[in-house]
Protein backbone atom coordinates (compact mmCIF):
# COMPACT_ATOMS: atom_id res chain seq x y z
CA UNK A 1 0.00 0.00 0.00
CA UNK A 2 2.89 2.35 0.70
CA UNK A 3 3.71 2.31 -3.04
CA UNK A 4 0.32 3.78 -4.00
CA UNK A 5 -0.66 5.59 -0.79
CA UNK A 6 0.27 9.11 -1.88
CA UNK A 7 -1.43 8.72 -5.26
CA UNK A 8 -4.56 7.43 -3.55
CA UNK A 9 -4.61 10.30 -1.05
CA UNK A 10 -4.21 12.91 -3.80
CA UNK A 11 -7.08 11.49 -5.83
CA UNK A 12 -9.37 11.20 -2.81
CA UNK A 13 -8.53 14.79 -1.78
CA UNK A 14 -9.66 15.87 -5.26
CA UNK A 15 -13.05 14.24 -4.70
CA UNK A 16 -12.44 11.01 -6.60
CA UNK A 17 -13.70 7.58 -5.56
CA UNK A 18 -10.98 5.00 -6.18
CA UNK A 19 -11.27 1.22 -6.36
CA UNK A 20 -8.54 -0.43 -4.29
CA UNK A 21 -7.51 -4.08 -4.32
CA UNK A 22 -5.24 -5.12 -1.44
CA UNK A 23 -3.49 -8.44 -0.84
CA UNK A 24 -4.55 -9.43 2.68
CA UNK A 25 -3.23 -13.01 2.86
CA UNK A 26 -1.00 -15.36 0.87
CA UNK A 27 -0.66 -19.15 0.92
CA UNK A 28 2.25 -21.15 -0.47
CA UNK A 29 4.09 -19.27 -3.22
CA UNK A 30 2.87 -15.74 -3.96
CA UNK A 31 4.31 -12.95 -6.15
CA UNK A 32 3.63 -10.09 -3.72
CA UNK A 33 3.21 -9.98 0.08
CA UNK A 34 0.24 -8.95 2.19
CA UNK A 35 -0.26 -5.20 1.93
CA UNK A 36 0.49 -4.93 -1.79
CA UNK A 37 -2.21 -2.84 -3.46
CA UNK A 38 -3.56 -1.74 -6.82
CA UNK A 39 -5.69 1.33 -7.54
CA UNK A 40 -8.39 1.50 -10.22
CA UNK A 41 -9.23 5.14 -10.86
CA UNK A 42 -12.46 6.66 -12.12
CA UNK A 43 -10.90 7.28 -15.53
CA UNK A 44 -9.86 3.63 -15.84
CA UNK A 45 -6.19 3.87 -14.92
CA UNK A 46 -4.54 1.02 -13.00
CA UNK A 47 -1.81 1.96 -10.51
CA UNK A 48 0.26 -0.57 -8.58
CA UNK A 49 0.20 -4.36 -8.56
CA UNK A 50 -1.19 -7.19 -6.44
CA UNK A 51 0.33 -10.22 -8.16
CA UNK A 52 2.91 -9.15 -10.71
CA UNK A 53 0.41 -9.54 -13.55
CA UNK A 54 -1.31 -12.86 -12.81
CA UNK A 55 -4.71 -11.66 -11.58
CA UNK A 56 -4.55 -7.90 -12.17
CA UNK A 57 -7.16 -8.11 -14.95
CA UNK A 58 -9.68 -9.85 -12.72
CA UNK A 59 -9.06 -7.44 -9.83
CA UNK A 60 -9.38 -4.50 -12.24
CA UNK A 61 -12.81 -5.69 -13.38
CA UNK A 62 -13.94 -6.41 -9.83
CA UNK A 63 -12.84 -2.97 -8.64
CA UNK A 64 -14.86 -1.33 -11.40
CA UNK A 65 -17.95 -3.47 -10.85
CA UNK A 66 -18.22 -3.75 -7.10
CA UNK A 67 -20.14 -1.31 -4.94
CA UNK A 68 -19.83 -3.05 -1.61
CA UNK A 69 -16.46 -4.35 -0.35
CA UNK A 70 -15.66 -7.94 -1.29
CA UNK A 71 -13.03 -10.50 -0.29
CA UNK A 72 -11.93 -12.63 -3.25
CA UNK A 73 -9.58 -15.61 -3.37
CA UNK A 74 -7.41 -16.38 -6.41
CA UNK A 75 -5.45 -19.57 -7.02
CA UNK A 76 -5.04 -22.56 -9.32
CA UNK A 77 -7.01 -25.77 -8.78
CA UNK A 78 -6.67 -29.09 -10.57
CA UNK A 79 -10.23 -29.00 -11.90
CA UNK A 80 -10.04 -25.44 -13.25
CA UNK A 81 -6.44 -24.88 -14.22
CA UNK A 82 -7.26 -22.34 -16.94
CA UNK A 83 -9.24 -20.02 -14.68
CA UNK A 84 -7.77 -16.77 -13.42
CA UNK A 85 -5.05 -17.72 -10.98
CA UNK A 86 -1.40 -17.61 -10.06
CA UNK A 87 1.16 -19.18 -12.36
CA UNK A 88 3.31 -19.95 -9.31
CA UNK A 89 0.59 -22.23 -7.94
CA UNK A 90 -0.03 -20.23 -4.79
CA UNK A 91 -3.18 -18.66 -3.40
CA UNK A 92 -3.86 -15.02 -2.50
CA UNK A 93 -6.81 -13.33 -0.82
CA UNK A 94 -7.55 -9.86 -2.17
CA UNK A 95 -9.88 -7.38 -0.51
CA UNK A 96 -11.51 -4.97 -2.97
CA UNK A 97 -13.25 -1.78 -1.87
CA UNK A 98 -14.10 1.74 -2.99
CA UNK A 99 -12.26 4.47 -1.11
CA UNK A 100 -13.43 8.07 -0.94
CA UNK A 101 -13.40 10.92 1.54
CA UNK A 102 -16.60 9.49 3.02
CA UNK A 103 -15.43 5.87 3.39
CA UNK A 104 -11.94 6.73 4.68
CA UNK A 105 -12.02 10.15 6.38
CA UNK A 106 -8.74 9.48 8.23
CA UNK A 107 -6.73 8.91 5.03
CA UNK A 108 -5.10 12.35 4.98
CA UNK A 109 -3.97 11.96 8.59
CA UNK A 110 -2.56 8.50 7.83
CA UNK A 111 -0.54 9.99 4.97
CA UNK A 112 0.77 12.77 7.21
CA UNK A 113 1.87 10.19 9.76
CA UNK A 114 3.65 8.09 7.13
CA UNK A 115 5.39 11.17 5.69
CA UNK A 116 6.60 12.04 9.17
CA UNK A 117 8.07 8.52 9.46
CA UNK A 118 5.90 7.74 12.46
CA UNK A 119 4.09 4.40 13.03
CA UNK A 120 0.42 3.92 12.20
CA UNK A 121 -1.76 0.89 11.43
CA UNK A 122 -5.05 0.64 9.53
CA UNK A 123 -7.38 -2.15 10.69
CA UNK A 124 -10.22 -3.19 8.37
CA UNK A 125 -12.93 -5.80 8.90
CA UNK A 126 -12.71 -8.11 5.86
CA UNK A 127 -14.95 -10.94 7.14
CA UNK A 128 -17.92 -10.72 9.54
CA UNK A 129 -21.49 -12.11 9.70
CA UNK A 130 -22.96 -8.59 9.78
CA UNK A 131 -20.93 -7.13 6.93
CA UNK A 132 -17.44 -5.94 6.15
CA UNK A 133 -15.66 -2.66 5.53
CA UNK A 134 -15.54 -1.06 8.98
CA UNK A 135 -12.19 0.59 9.59
CA UNK A 136 -10.11 1.89 12.49
CA UNK A 137 -6.80 3.77 12.41
CA UNK A 138 -4.42 2.96 15.27
CA UNK A 139 -1.44 4.96 16.51
CA UNK A 140 0.80 3.96 19.44
CA UNK A 141 -1.07 6.39 21.73
CA UNK A 142 -4.56 6.78 20.21
CA UNK A 143 -7.07 5.44 17.71
CA UNK A 144 -9.80 6.76 15.43
CA UNK A 145 -12.89 4.95 14.14
CA UNK A 146 -14.62 1.78 15.29
CA UNK A 147 -14.98 -1.81 14.13
CA UNK A 148 -18.40 -2.31 15.72
CA UNK A 149 -18.10 -2.43 19.52
CA UNK A 150 -15.83 -1.39 22.35
CA UNK A 151 -14.82 -5.02 22.93
CA UNK A 152 -13.74 -5.46 19.31
CA UNK A 153 -11.96 -2.11 19.26
CA UNK A 154 -9.98 -2.86 22.43
CA UNK A 155 -8.92 -6.33 21.28
CA UNK A 156 -7.87 -5.19 17.81
CA UNK A 157 -6.08 -2.11 19.16
CA UNK A 158 -3.91 -4.19 21.48
CA UNK A 159 -3.06 -6.76 18.81
CA UNK A 160 -2.52 -4.21 16.05
CA UNK A 161 -0.08 -2.23 18.20
CA UNK A 162 1.89 -5.41 18.73
CA UNK A 163 2.00 -5.99 14.97
CA UNK A 164 2.94 -2.37 14.35
CA UNK A 165 5.82 -2.57 16.83
CA UNK A 166 7.29 -5.50 14.91
CA UNK A 167 6.41 -4.16 11.45
CA UNK A 168 4.02 -7.00 10.58
CA UNK A 169 1.04 -6.79 8.22
CA UNK A 170 -1.58 -9.55 8.20
CA UNK A 171 -4.97 -10.89 9.27
CA UNK A 172 -6.22 -11.31 12.84
CA UNK A 173 -9.02 -13.75 13.71
CA UNK A 174 -11.71 -13.18 16.35
CA UNK A 175 -15.20 -14.21 17.32
CA UNK A 176 -18.04 -12.00 15.98
CA UNK A 177 -17.81 -9.66 19.00
CA UNK A 178 -14.05 -9.62 19.32
CA UNK A 179 -13.67 -12.84 21.31
CA UNK A 180 -10.04 -13.90 21.17
CA UNK A 181 -11.07 -17.57 21.21
CA UNK A 182 -13.51 -17.73 18.35
CA UNK A 183 -14.01 -17.37 14.64
CA UNK A 184 -16.29 -15.49 12.29
CA UNK A 185 -14.48 -12.15 12.11
CA UNK A 186 -11.27 -11.41 10.23
CA UNK A 187 -9.48 -8.09 10.55
CA UNK A 188 -6.72 -7.04 8.17
CA UNK A 189 -4.03 -4.92 9.83
CA UNK A 190 -1.90 -2.89 7.43
CA UNK A 191 1.15 -1.63 9.33
CA UNK A 192 3.01 1.48 8.20
CA UNK A 193 6.09 1.35 10.37
CA UNK A 194 8.94 3.87 9.97
CA UNK A 195 11.75 2.73 7.67
CA UNK A 196 14.54 0.88 9.49
CA UNK A 197 17.78 2.69 10.17
CA UNK A 198 21.10 1.74 8.63
CA UNK A 199 24.22 3.27 10.16
CA UNK A 200 27.37 3.15 8.04
CA UNK A 201 30.67 4.16 9.69
CA UNK A 202 33.44 5.60 7.58
CA UNK A 203 32.81 7.88 4.58
CA UNK A 204 34.72 5.85 1.99
CA UNK A 205 33.90 4.34 -1.40
CA UNK A 206 32.50 1.20 0.19
CA UNK A 207 30.20 3.34 2.35
CA UNK A 208 28.91 5.15 -0.73
CA UNK A 209 28.01 1.84 -2.35
CA UNK A 210 26.41 0.58 0.88
CA UNK A 211 24.38 3.78 1.23
CA UNK A 212 22.95 3.40 -2.29
CA UNK A 213 22.12 -0.25 -1.65
CA UNK A 214 20.54 0.51 1.72
CA UNK A 215 18.37 3.27 0.26
CA UNK A 216 17.26 0.94 -2.55
CA UNK A 217 16.19 -1.67 0.04
CA UNK A 218 14.14 0.87 1.97
CA UNK A 219 16.49 1.79 4.82
CA UNK A 220 16.99 5.33 6.08
CA UNK A 221 20.76 5.51 5.77
CA UNK A 222 23.10 7.60 7.90
CA UNK A 223 26.83 7.72 7.14
CA UNK A 224 29.02 8.63 10.13
CA UNK A 225 32.53 9.99 9.93
CA UNK A 226 34.59 12.18 12.26
CA UNK A 227 35.97 14.09 9.26
CA UNK A 228 33.43 16.77 8.24
CA UNK A 229 35.04 17.29 4.83
CA UNK A 230 34.16 13.69 3.87
CA UNK A 231 30.84 13.30 5.72
CA UNK A 232 28.76 15.11 3.08
CA UNK A 233 25.34 14.43 1.62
Amino acid sequence: MRDVLYDLAERVANGETVGVGTVVATFSSAPRPAGAAMLVTQDGEAVGSVSGGCVEGAVYDLAQETGDPVLQRYGVSDDDAFAVGLTCGGIIDIYVEKISADTFPQLAEVVETVRAEEPVAVATVIEHPDGIGRRMVIWPDRRDGSLGSARIDDAVTDDARGMLASGRTGVLQYGPDGQRRGEGMSVFVNSFEPPPRMLVFGAIDFAAAMARLGAFLGYRVTVCDARPVFATR
